[in-house]
């Protein structure tokens, strides 16, 4: 944890002492929120919720598939 903790350190203190860290932070968090928000609505529908109505049916039909391939 403290390896983290030293590496992300590194990155704001880098960040901070640049003339633009501010603006690239925020494409950062820009460019996070589009591939994990909007790009999982959009390209990655929950399938199993919406074709299985129950827990059962749904780890069945994950066996069942992975089983057979």
């Amino acid at each position: 944890m403290n390896i983290i903790l030293k590496i992300f350190n590194f990155y704001l203190e880098g960040f901070k002492n640049m003339k633009i860290g501010k603006t690239l932070w925020l494409i950062i968090i820009v460019k996070l929120f589009i591939m994990f928000v909007i790009l999982k609505m959009f390209f990655f529908p929950n399938f199993l919720k919406t074709n299985f109505s129950t827990d059962e049916e749904r780890s069945n039909y994950v066996i069942e598939q992975l089983i057979n391939k």
